[in-house]
């Protein structure tokens, strides 16, 4: 067993149970924490360091309530009721902060001259940048409850007028209320999601 191994209770906290959060306490979120919990997000590998996820934090109800008509009914109390709503967006023009993340220039111009690389990259990469964040919430002793039940179409425009940012999902944080966790779906074995060639 390597010597870099978390231990059993890292584990657990970040994967075997942790849970996802369908409603919370109403013991508030320090603003300190979001920077704490993007500082260490932030340090997950990205296609050449391109760093394409932006996060804007619903703090206050009256801002979550601006999510309230493009949000599933399902998902409505639970976020107004949420400490915090992160809009996990990505930016499409990432690569114009990429002369201060990647070493070689040229890196730039690779994705400003290719609008369909960019797009594949900002997509998957902030994606990725997003599963990042969670585990560092959960890391330093939060809850997430992670939607897609939402018009992404109707929170851009109220949220991202200009076009430049493109939300990719949301995510509810605070201290998980567990009278309100449902019981935990089975995942896949590993014969029926693997292959090892």
């Amino acid at each position: 067993m390597s010597s870099n191994r978390l231990n059993d209770a890292a584990l657990a906290q970040l994967f075997l149970d942790a849970r996802t959060a369908n409603g919370f306490t109403d013991e508030p979120v320090a603003p300190e924490l979001l920077q704490q919990i993007y500082d260490l997000a932030k340090m997950g590998p990205t296609s050449m360091n391109c760093q394409p996820a932006r996060y804007v934090f619903l703090t206050t109800r009256e801002a979550r309530q601006r999510l309230l008509p493009f949000l599933m009914e399902g998902n409505k109390a639970k976020t107004l009721a949420a400490p915090v709503c992160v809009i996990v967006a990505t930016d499409t023009r990432f690569h114009a902060h990429m002369d201060k993340t990647w070493h070689d220039p040229s890196g730039q111009q690779l994705f400003a001259g290719n609008e369909a690389l960019a797009a594949a990259t900002a997509q998957r990469n902030g994606t990725l940048s997003g599963a990042y964040f969670m585990l560092a919430a959960r890391a330093l002793g939060l809850d997430c409850g992670p939607m897609s039940g939402f018009d992404a179409a109707g929170v851009n425009r109220e949220f991202f007028p200009d076009g430049r940012f493109q939300a990719n999902f949301l995510l509810n944080l605070g201290h998980i209320d567990n009278s309100k966790t449902f019981p935990r779906n089975p995942r896949l074995s590993f014969d029926d999601a693997c292959q090892v060639l």
